[in-house]
């Protein structure tokens, strides 16, 4: 299929929405960056495609191309059904825009939003997003990545969506992860500290020596 897209494309031939349609949700992911990028985004009015199931880069070029597709109906209700299959690569600055729109979002739309446009979400944005589905997200809290999300919001703030979210920073600390390095020498650490406790000394009598000569 890929090779039958290619030689399609290669002889000339656009990917308008009758390609599109014949491609279908089945084969849109095998389409590289070259092929996308040369989408006509009206197309995408007319094809039904579902790219979930693609890379986070089909995903997002996808996102942009419906986003130009559909920009007329954008103040319209109708814009949210529109670029649904396409969610999966908007920015966080088009989630938090849609957030004030009344949407309804799923959870299980909202889970599987562009990691890092979700993790950039308050829990306001999250509630406008959500709205009568907010209560669902209850049942997400301990898997990702809504669990990943709670952790970097601020207890008190989760609190005011009456939710039961638990697991987020309470006032006065942060959560830090604490990477882990392996170890860059065998020595004993009672040789490490002596190393270091030694080091401005032996700075000192370096500098000393500098001057001197």
């Amino acid at each position: 299929a890929s090779a039958a897209i290619k030689r399609y494309v290669e002889m000339g031939n656009a990917l308008n929405a009758t390609a599109l349609n014949a491609i279908g949700t089945r084969y849109v992911c095998l389409l590289n960056a070259t092929e996308l990028e040369a989408i006509d985004p009206p197309s995408l009015k007319l094809a039904s495609l579902d790219p979930s199931a693609c890379s986070q880069e089909t995903k997002n070029i996808l996102y942009e191309k419906a986003k130009k597709a559909f920009s007329d109906q954008h103040h319209l209700p109708a814009y949210y059904e529109l670029i649904l299959p396409y969610l999966g690569g908007a920015p966080a600055a088009d989630l938090k825009a849609l957030s004030k729109d009344n949407v309804n979002m799923n959870v299980s739309t909202f889970v599987t939003l562009r990691r890092e446009s979700l993790m950039s979400l308050t829990p306001r944005e999250v509630q406008g997003l959500l709205g009568l589905n907010l209560p669902e997200l209850a049942q997400w809290q301990y898997r990702a990545p809504v669990r990943d999300w709670i952790q970097v919001q601020k207890q008190s703030e989760l609190d005011k969506l009456h939710i039961g979210l638990v697991g987020g920073t309470q006032e006065g600390y942060i959560n830090i992860v604490t990477p882990k390095f392996p170890a860059q020498s065998s020595a004993p650490l009672g040789t490490v500290a002596m190393a270091f406790h030694l080091l401005p000394a032996l700075l000192l009598s370096f500098l000393m020596m500098s001057i001197l000569s």
